[in-house]
């Protein structure tokens, strides 16, 4: 981001910066001033070894409030609330952020104000990270990000140049008018881009009964659909989560839906999509049910069992045939022939776009927090680098709103013609 790109409106927005130990404290001081400037209210909370690297009283005069360090004031015994601080604030951006501090953010560790107040704040959590690139580059601290990631942790990508130790590489802090710039866009009214539409998402396996104790299922965790609900609802839509088993947690602001069987999830989807404006099926819905099933557990018997297996309703074709000008998306996971198997699904149940991925592709599929997916319409195909499936979720809604601001432009041409 450029320079002028800090310059971003943030009047009456509440940011608390939280600082950490590392050398890169130094920048807090112009971060600082540089909400300010653009109209934001800053308090800042340090960790006691940030105090090392930058003094208490600079950021109290940048901010031009108290600083936070302890849970309580020696000198008086006034007590510093981490649940008011982190109801008080729009956003809670910890910059530098340490590899310790985010590996404790990761770990759920509360032993400082800092990290108290992480774990009770209800507004959107930015993280600059800032340490050595072998520190970076450790697998441990990487897999911190991807956590935080899933947990919808913001993170500002440190960037490549000479480090404290005298080395070259990823790991230095990005800059302050890049953070600022970060901020003001995440805190700005665009997140609100989809007020007013409704959205159904299908997401996680179906169970196929065989008995009271046995079923047909597959490895899906949802975590993809549910990523893709949770984007949705911050952008501002109404969102109908169809969920089939999981341990995931329903995404704020959204409605779900509990099913088991495919056939449930029919039913609740070709409902769900009679007031939406579109759907997004992600869900792994089983192709095939058992023809019966059986109302007593099976006894194993000594040859072999032969399992009758029927056609489950498909829910994208059903939704395709009947969506006039609404917006359908759908995934395909492949093992070979992707955009072939891809393309002709396209085309036959009618859909605007669908979302490929392969379990060819290291860090894709099911049962992990990443993904590398490619995007295909008619006009093509557009192929995404792994990233996490929080990021995956929010280029998937950036498409759903191109998508929609193209049919909005043609409708309009139309009209005036």
């Amino acid at each position: 981001m450029g320079q002028n790109e800090s310059a971003v409106s943030l009047k009456g927005r509440r940011i608390l910066l939280g600082v950490t130990g590392s050398i890169a404290a130094y920048k807090a001081a112009q971060l600082c001033r540089l909400l300010v400037t653009a109209g934001a209210e800053v308090q800042v909370v340090m960790t006691p070894l940030a105090k090392q690297f930058i003094t208490p009283l600079t950021m109290a005069t940048l901010s031009k409030h108290p600083i936070r360090v302890e849970f309580f004031d020696p000198e008086n015994g006034a007590w510093h609330s981490h649940v008011s601080l982190g109801e008080w604030a729009d956003c809670y951006l910890i910059a530098p952020a340490t590899a310790n501090t985010l590996a404790k953010m990761a770990a759920g560790i509360a032993d400082n104000l800092l990290l108290t107040t992480y774990l009770s704040a209800r507004c959107p959590v930015v993280v600059a990270p800032a340490m050595d690139l072998d520190m970076y580059a450790h697998a441990a601290t990487q897999q911190n990000l991807r956590t935080l990631a899933e947990r919808n942790v913001r993170i500002v990508e440190p960037a490549e140049g000479e480090l404290a130790s005298g080395l070259h590489g990823k790991g230095r802090m990005a800059e302050p008018e890049t953070i600022a710039a970060f901020v003001g866009e995440l805190l700005t009214e665009k997140k609100k881009t989809l007020q007013g539409k409704r959205f159904v998402v299908t997401a996680g396996a179906t169970i196929e009964a065989i008995d009271p104790v046995r079923f047909l299922s597959n490895h899906s965790s949802g975590k993809m659909g549910y990523a893709i609900a949770g984007e949705l609802a911050r952008r501002g839509a109404a969102v109908t989560l169809v969920s089939g088993r999981t341990s995931l947690d329903v995404p704020s602001g959204v409605e779900r839906v509990d099913v088991l069987s495919a056939a449930e999830m029919y039913d609740a989807a070709v409902e769900a999509f009679k007031q939406a404006d579109g759907a997004v099926l992600c869900a792994a819905v089983a192709d095939y049910t058992p023809a019966e099933v059986a109302d007593r557990k099976l006894q194993k018997g000594d040859g072999e069992m032969t399992l009758t297996l029927k056609r489950t309703r498909d829910i994208a074709a059903a939704l395709g045939a009947d969506k006039g000008d609404r917006l359908l998306v759908g995934f395909a996971l492949e093992t070979h022939d992707e955009q072939a198997h891809a393309e002709a699904k396209l085309h036959k149940k009618n859909l605007d776009f669908i979302v490929l991925n392969s379990l060819r592709d290291a860090g894709a599929g099911f049962r992990v927090d990443t993904n590398k997916v490619s995007f295909i319409d008619r006009s093509g195909r557009e192929e995404l680098p792994l990233m996490s499936k929080t990021e995956v979720a929010s280029r998937i809604a950036d498409k759903i709103e191109n998508h929609l601001r193209a049919c909005y432009a043609a409708s309009q041409s139309k009209t005036t013609r």
